[in-house]
């Protein structure tokens, strides 16, 4: 089935892989809250997959820390998510370390439900040589992760929650995304600033 929302997919998925040669990559796609980043991340998946490629789908959610872990460092306040609200440790261990090594090694998509505020039991699952790794989450281009990402999209949008408005203040990641997506009308995805077909 062929849409605007598919068609824009396509196109940036052919981008994609024109940096795509062989061995492992990984895209991450950030955006504010309520953006539509996940809806996003999930449907390109799909059409990289069309492709025949592997591909394994990944989401910031799933590497929170504990309310435990985060009360560690302080009260319950936005800066302390944004700085605390996620383990990146456990990201880099779990996931992104493993996933680059390739071969023999195994790696996790998920390792914590924030709904219920408890870890899970870990799936460590393998694949080919060449694969692609999609992700998607909230200060995924912040300055201290950027550099392990292939390429990079944010969702266009202004922060409203008060986390997105600290994390935009230290680093807005539309400066720092190879694309931007405006996703203003979600059927209709475009970058951003370019004119969509029925605009004067």
């Amino acid at each position: 089935m062929t849409n605007p929302r598919v068609a824009f997919l396509r196109e940036l998925a052919g981008e994609i892989l024109d940096r795509y040669g062989r061995g492992r990559m990984i895209v991450a796609v950030d955006g504010p809250l309520r953006s539509g980043k996940s809806a996003f991340a999930d449907d390109l998946r799909d059409v990289l997959m069309e492709r025949e490629h592997t591909v394994f789908r990944a989401r910031m959610e799933d590497f929170h820390r504990s309310r435990e872990a985060q009360a560690a460092y302080g009260p319950d306040t936005p800066e302390r998510y944004f700085g605390y609200g996620y383990d990146e440790s456990a990201l880099r261990r779990a996931l992104v370390e493993p996933f680059r090594l390739a071969g023999s090694a195994a790696f996790v998509t998920r390792v914590f439900d924030p709904s219920r505020d408890a870890w899970v039991e870990p799936k460590w699952i393998t694949g080919p040589e060449d694969a692609i790794l999609v992700i998607d989450g909230r200060f995924l281009l912040r300055e201290r992760l950027t550099g392990l990402w292939d390429f990079r999209i944010a969702i266009d949008g202004d922060p409203t929650d008060a986390a997105d408005l600290l994390a935009y203040a230290t680093r807005d990641p539309r400066t720092v995304a190879d694309v931007v997506v405006d996703l203003g009308d979600p059927a209709h995805p475009r970058r951003s600033g370019e004119r969509r077909p029925d605009e004067t």
